[in-house]
């Protein structure tokens, strides 16, 4: 992904710290009856602790709760930062232009009523965009429940989730589409000790988006990690800007994306109105980047308590200590699923355990010191095998499990414990061998010593091969220390006004200006080869129809493979000629494609000029095995060759190219530089092209190169002034 290509939100970013941190509020729309939505704010913001002035704005009353009541917007005393509004719909575009007018910069809209509401919604919707351009307010929501900071205390919302003024803060910022998702979340994490500083419920995120929200957490210094509860954004692209600033900060976005489905995107459109690109686009954004995706509420706690310490380990090996041999073969199976390894010990690290440890425990990865062995060496040498372990290079994190750590023996095992990791980069993590919540005070002893705590082997192997794959993420990103210039020259191409199809022989002239090469393959028109003397490549060879009318030309029988001779050539032609008119009566036909026929592994690529996140490369398995197989990967135009080897490894095709079972190796040095060709081609003319499809594309044996078989491009119509 190169820098040139993708917005940097940070450059002319919105400062949200009047948002979340602001002198006055005006409620507008505020009740005297604080059960209701407009009486909640005033409840919430007059008795948990915030510390700013509050408006309530509404002409029916004199004062509510004891605080003078406004009539409108314009009498509300400065300085006042933001507007929280609880009204009917319909009025509240002219209420966000009266905040403009006062000079209020932010509003958070709780109202619902737009465009998740049906056709009159989406009005109303359209009319508030209209709005706030006019006004020049940022505007959270509408259709939310509010923002919270903990550090302040400012309880701005509404609903359960500002009901609770124990909840604590803590170095973590949500954003969420969902108000009730959202609070469960921060309740539930509350419980296994997580707080957050900030929270926010964005709603129909009719002006501030959650990209531009992550963005601006990931930037604050009060901030280590974000959560996203995510139903769908609008800007792709600024997503993965967003991501790309959270692996060059070192600080992940755990993101919980739901509407992954046809049922789930058509609950999402009635629930938020967040229309979504299809879930395989955002799962390949959450790989590139900085997120780490989650499916329940657990998997967020463990990621944070996890990544807490800021220890994020430098490699996948893992070792593992314990005092149950099962319990160590379970542990083995899980981080072998979640992509972590368990090396060999090193000779050295083996001797000086032998020394330290009776005959009957187990040297080796994992090691079980039996719970026999600790019994009678006490606690210090437990640490002490830690501690050799920690000393081998070939371990990049360590896994202890333990089930005796009660009264002043737990105490002191986990003080040990901690001293070790604070003279260590490398992360240690605790895998509980009893019920967790037995041993209150030394799992809280050990968590604010910097020692994540795990309720079960699967817990703890998830937790940290999810911390791995972004901790290498993040290498893998600096290591990419400068962008590599576009590899071709761009070429001004005549698209036409309208949209149309680009037929199969054109597609491969406008590709091939762009270094991406095709079968040799002559256009002749059917006379032409009726008086063919000799073939013009030999055989076998390939007979088409060209025609833009006809670009599914299998369905109209207008291909046919393996001609063998001159008078099957002219046949042929013939027969495809015929078949494509009786298909469609009305074809332009360009003429008949002769091509040769080359021998390689078959795969598709293509792209598709997604509305959300842009042009979108595609590749995989081609021609017969496309639509069996559908194992495809994807990848956000542009990208280098060395993006495009990552995708290919990705894939089934892949291992065929690599030589499977005897299969002679394909060119894959050839196609990768293809597919990063093409990536800069859909980036060049992506206001024209919505589609490109290769298939079959021919990788030839390995130094022979690849060649696009068959390709059609779909092109938009010309914008107004293009």
């Amino acid at each position: 992904m190169h820098a040139s290509e993708i917005p940097a939100l940070g450059t002319n970013q919105t400062d949200f710290s009047a948002l979340l941190e602001p002198r006055g509020i005006a409620v507008v729309g505020a009740s005297q009856e604080l059960h209701r939505i407009g009486g909640q704010p005033i409840r919430n913001l007059t008795e948990f602790g915030y510390t700013g002035r509050v408006y309530p704005v509404n002409p029916k009353y004199r004062e509510i709760k004891g605080l003078p009541c406004f009539p409108d917007i314009a009498s509300v005393p400065q300085p006042c930062d933001l507007a929280v509004i609880a009204v009917g719909a319909k009025f509240i575009p002219g209420i966000v232009e009266q905040c403009g007018k006062a000079g209020i910069r932010f509003a958070v809209i709780l109202s619902a009523g737009f465009g998740e509401a049906g056709a009159e919604g989406i009005r109303l919707q359209g009319e508030l965009k209209a709005a706030i351009a006019r006004a020049g307010v940022r505007v959270i929501g509408p259709n939310c429940v509010g923002i919270l900071n903990l550090k302040s205390r400012m309880f701005c919302g509404m609903g359960t989730g500002f009901r609770d003024p124990g909840l604590k803060p803590g170095r973590v910022a949500m954003v969420t589409q969902s108000g009730g998702v959202g609070f469960s979340v921060v309740t539930l994490a509350e419980r296994a000790g997580v707080g957050f500083n900030y929270v926010v419920s964005s709603g129909n995120e009719v002006d501030v988006s959650t990209p531009e929200l992550i963005d601006y957490f990931l930037q604050r210094d009060d901030v280590d990690i974000v959560a996203a509860y995510m139903e769908g954004v609008d800007n792709g692209r600024a997503l993965l800007a967003t991501g790309r600033r959270a692996l060059e900060l070192r600080k992940p976005v755990i993101v919980w994306k739901s509407g992954n489905t046809a049922t789930g995107r058509q609950a999402a459109a009635s629930h938020t109105a967040n229309l979504t690109a299809d879930y395989p686009l955002y799962k390949t954004a959450f790989r590139q980047g900085g997120f780490i995706e989650v499916r329940d509420v657990d998997d967020f706690v463990d990621i944070v308590q996890g990544y807490t310490p800021r220890r994020l380990p430098q490699g996948r090996n893992v070792a593992i200590v314990t005092t149950s041999g099962g319990a160590g073969v379970v542990l083995a199976d899980h981080c072998e699923e979640y992509g972590l390894s368990l090396p060999p010990i090193s000779a050295d690290a083996a001797a000086g355990l032998r020394a330290a440890l009776p005959p009957f425990a187990s040297i080796g990865n994992p090691l079980d010191m039996t719970a026999q062995g600790q019994n009678d060496l006490g606690l210090s040498p437990h640490n002490h095998v830690v501690k050799v372990m920690l000393e081998d290079r070939a371990i990049d994190q360590i896994i202890v499990r333990n089930g005796n750590v009660h009264g002043a023996a737990g105490t002191e095992w986990a003080r040990e414990l901690i001293g070790l990791a604070n003279e260590t980069a490398k992360p240690i993590v605790v895998s509980w061998g009893i019920v967790i919540e037995s041993t209150d005070a030394v799992v809280t002893q050990l968590r604010d010593g910097g020692i994540p705590c795990y309720a079960t082997p699967l817990r703890v192997a998830r937790a940290m091969g999810a911390l791995t794959d972004f901790a290498q993420r993040c290498q893998k990103h600096r290591d990419k220390s400068s962008q590599s210039a576009r590899p071709m020259e761009q070429h001004s191409i005549d698209w036409g006004t309208s949209g149309r199809t680009v037929a199969e022989h054109e597609a491969k002239l406008v590709l091939s200006r762009y270094g991406i090469p095709s079968v040799r393959e002559k256009l002749l028109t059917l006379p032409e080869i009726q008086a063919l003397q000799a073939p013009p490549f030999d055989f076998p060879l390939a007979v088409k129809i060209d025609s833009p009318d006809v670009p599914h030309k299998t369905e109209a029988d207008a291909v046919r493979l393996n001609i063998g001779s001159l008078a099957a050539l002219k046949s042929a032609a013939q027969a495809v000629q015929e078949n494509a008119l009786r298909y469609c009566p009305q074809a332009a036909i360009n003429g008949i494609l002769v091509q040769e026929m080359v021998t390689g592994t078959e795969c598709i690529a293509g792209v598709v000029n997604d509305p959300h996140f842009g042009p979108v490369v595609m590749f995989g398995l081609g021609g017969i095995f496309a639509e069996v197989m559908k194992d495809v990967t994807f990848r956000f135009a542009p990208f280098d060759d060395a993006t495009a080897l990552e995708m290919i490894q990705e894939s089934r095709a892949g291992v065929l190219l690599g030589g499977y079972r005897g299969r002679a190796a394909g060119d894959v040095q050839a196609l990768a530089q293809c597919l990063s060709r093409l990536s800069w081609f859909a980036t060049v003319h992506a206001e024209r092209i919505a589609e490109i499809d290769i298939n079959p594309l021919i990788v030839l044996a390995r130094g022979r190169g690849v060649a696009a078989a068959d390709a059609l491009i779909a092109v938009r119509p010309a914008s107004a002034g293009e």
